[in-house]
């Protein structure tokens, strides 16, 4: 078993990590810190109604909680007080598990070796969330109780009881499956950004590119989505080589494009009546 900060080399020697994180592990670490916030922002919108005026602030919040929060987290890893971290190189998957390779030579005794070997990955964003939620319970009941108003008093506190629900959800996710997010998140994030883009824009309505500018909230909804996109296009390409990689960031409003260039021959009742004439 190797202390904290480090891990074995090919001799079996623990080493000490010095080398950063490359860009592919900041977008990882993005992925990570991004997931808070959009449950935050979902679960305020989903819970404010349409009466209540307080969304916008409550929304400007978590973001400056899980700003803050991933800011505190940088400056108490190592080296302590700096932006930079100090990481080891992710070389397979089973990196992620060594509390699955402890050996046991007789077969009768396990050694036990864990250690993390993708230091910090694995530990950080545990630490990252904990920050989350303890800015969130100081911060966060006091701004609702104030400015919330148009809703019941049982439901002011609904999107902090659903924070107090996603956050064990969340640290039990990185827990098990940590390394399996690190291989497949670019890919989660285009499948779950096309997938909410589409049921949104089915939800409210949207056949026309009028549609979208009829209301700000749409607009936002919509840029927010690319920006998600583009998340997604970068963190699978990495861009390694900018003359290719750079043009597929324009294929990011294509969904959206494709929705409304089509959303009018898909329409539920237009199907239904010709259906029902050609009978």
């Amino acid at each position: 078993v190797c202390p904290r900060g480090q891990r074995t080399d090919n001799n079996k020697i623990c080493r000490e990590c010095m080398g950063s994180p490359d860009r592919y592990d900041w977008l990882y670490l993005g992925f990570m810190a991004m997931l808070p916030l959009v449950l935050h922002w979902f679960f305020i919108e989903w819970y404010s109604g349409k009466k209540s005026s307080s969304a916008l602030l409550q929304h400007v919040t978590a973001l400056f909680e899980c700003s803050v929060a991933a800011i505190v987290t940088l400056l108490v890893s190592d080296p302590v007080g700096s932006l930079h971290i100090r990481s080891c190189k992710v070389k397979k998957l089973s990196d992620w598990y060594t509390m699955l390779y402890n050996p046991s030579p007789d077969y009768i005794t396990t050694v036990h070796c864990t250690h993390e070997a993708v230091y910090p990955l694995y530990t950080i964003v545990f630490i990252y969330y904990a920050f989350c939620l303890v800015l969130m319970m100081l911060l966060r009941p006091l701004l609702v109780k104030k400015i919330a108003c148009g809703l019941g008093k049982s439901d002011r506190f609904k999107s902090i009881y659903a924070a107090l629900y996603f956050f064990p959800i969340l640290t039990v996710l990185q827990a098990v499956g940590g390394g399996l997010l690190y291989y497949a998140f670019p890919y989660i994030i285009l499948v779950l950004s096309l997938v909410t883009l589409a049921v949104y824009m089915s939800a409210s309505e949207v056949e026309s590119f009028k549609d979208l500018l009829v209301r700000k909230k749409r607009l936002v909804v919509l840029f927010s989505h690319w920006l998600l996109h583009a998340y997604g296009i970068i963190s699978i390409s990495k861009l390694d080589k900018l003359e290719q990689d750079l043009p597929l960031l324009a294929l990011v409003p294509a969904p959206a494009l494709f929705y409304v260039l089509t959303a009018k021959y898909t329409e539920p009742s237009r199907i239904l009546s010709e259906g029902g004439n050609g009978h």
